[in-house]
């Protein structure tokens, strides 16, 4: 018997987001984001054609939401404000509906012993932004600067632990490299220039939150480990780093050390692809670096050096001209996502924070399972016996139990997510949640089995195996 124990005050909970979660109603005087926009111009892209309207009622529901948290054992629990719902129109005045929200939410989590991590950014950009260019335009990085500041008024008296971003390097594959996100382009240069201005943004934002509040402000960062096909292999070797520079690095480093790494650097130099910026950018981002980090894990990369180096679009370049993503033999999958299961790459995540970016104080911020048609495992008494998913839990907290005892500053676990969620174009496809959601009945909520094991899990702090 192994008694995997946490530290002291370790935050257990979930996480979500506003867009993910509020829905849309009659008078909340909420405007368009690009999901309200895309939705509406092509249904069809999003599963089942369910759009961001429905999403789980937590805007009518978010008293019940709060409770399900607590019998479900959360001690911390992070959200998003929509910046669409809080200024309509990305800038100028703030809704009253949506103040109101808000307040009671973050009060009502308060009241029942959760303490609020606060998202500011989660895919959502207001839909009169994008029309200007989105994070193209410098205009957008002074809007959101404005919105920081205004969350940072209205709320930080009570939240104290505040993001920037959620896995800002989303919209730079799914909006500009890889046709996941609106708006739908495959062009590198704005994509360099998108994480350029996110990047900024969220500096600028931390220097605004530590002239005049008491807490801590950091970013959500989705780390993919690159694994080279063979580690003894140089061109294995050197594509994983390349791939790794692209999409951890290119976030991390300017994030902890403020600076990019040199290898990208100069590769979008080589590519004549430099952003626009100025010399007082690259001083915002060195000097204002975060507080904490968290970490999204779900699944390692793997990579091979090109199999035909020759095979590139001048067209079009893309990260994949540097290295060719390994498909492994027999990987454990979740054959529902298509993603990899790989536990010890949390480990391997904390190991190198640990010994590569100060140790800075971090946490798992997501990570989690999502299945296709869970109503299978209903049992006799209506609840879902989703003993996959504890599993998933356990196998991945006794790598992270073992970086912990090996010195990694980890301070919590937050699963993705409370309760099932709309997931973008998948909208309702993979349930990932410790609660199930049922939209034929208004979505009406029911603990799953994990939801019950994470209530003894966050209550023992850890758990015996």
């Amino acid at each position: 018997m192994t008694d995997y124990l946490f530290p002291k005050n370790f935050f257990w909970g979930t996480a979500s987001s506003g867009p993910q979660t509020e829905g849309r109603f009659d008078g909340d005087g909420k405007g368009d984001n690009i999901w309200d926009f895309w939705y509406e111009k092509e249904p069809q892209r999003f599963f089942n054609q369910v759009g961001p309207d429905k999403t789980s009622y937590n805007y009518k529901r978010f008293k019940e939401d709060v409770a399900l948290m607590k019998a479900t054992g959360h001690n911390s629990f992070r959200t998003s404000i929509q910046w669409s719902r809080l200024i309509p129109d990305g800038t100028g005045e703030v809704n009253p509906e949506a103040l109101a929200f808000y307040n009671a939410y973050i009060d009502e989590q308060i009241k029942n012993g959760i303490e609020p991590f606060m998202n500011l950014y989660h895919f959502d950009m207001p839909m009169p932004l994008q029309e200007k260019g989105g994070w193209l335009n410098r205009e957008t990085v002074e809007g959101y600067v404005h919105y920081a500041k205004t969350c940072f008024e209205l709320f930080g008296d009570r939240v104290k632990y505040w993001f920037t971003h959620n896995e800002p390097i989303v919209p730079v594959e799914g909006g500009y490299l890889y046709d996941f996100h609106y708006p739908n382009e495959k062009n590198l240069r704005h994509a360099i220039q998108v994480g350029f201005n996110e990047a900024l943004a969220s500096a600028l934002a931390i220097q605004a939150y530590h002239e005049d509040q008491d807490g801590q402000i950091g970013i959500i960062l989705n780390l993919t480990p690159s694994y080279p096909r063979d580690e003894n292999n140089p061109e294995d070797v050197k594509a994983a780093k390349i791939a790794d520079a692209f999409f951890n690095r290119s976030f991390l480093d300017p994030a902890i050390k403020g600076e990019y790494p040199e290898d990208l650097v100069a590769i979008v130099k080589e590519l004549d692809m430099v952003p626009e910026h100025t010399a007082a950018d690259l001083e915002a981002i060195k000097q204002h670096t975060i507080d904490i980090l968290g970490v999204n894990y779900y699944q390692p990369r793997r990579i091979k050096a090109k199999d035909n180096p020759a095979d590139k679009n001048p067209d079009c370049p893309m990260p994949e001209d540097y290295f060719d993503n390994y498909d492994m033999p027999g990987k454990k999958m979740n054959p529902y996502r298509g993603w990899e299961i790989y536990e010890k790459g949390i480990y391997d995540i904390m190991i190198n924070v640990r010994d590569n970016y100060g140790n800075i104080p971090c946490f798992i911020s997501e990570n989690g399972m999502g299945v296709e048609g869970e109503e299978r495992y209903i049992n006799a008494d209506g609840q879902i016996e989703d003993d996959y998913r504890i599993d998933f839990i356990k196998d991945h907290l006794r790598y992270l139990h073992q970086a912990i005892q090996e010195g990694a500053n980890c301070l919590g676990y937050h699963l993705w997510t409370c309760m099932d969620n709309w997931s973008w174009t998948n909208a309702y496809k993979n349930r990932y949640g410790l609660i199930a959601v049922d939209l034929d009945k208004e979505a009406k909520r029911t603990i799953k089995k994990s939801g019950y094991f994470f209530k003894e899990l966050a209550d023992q702090n850890g758990f015996k195996d």
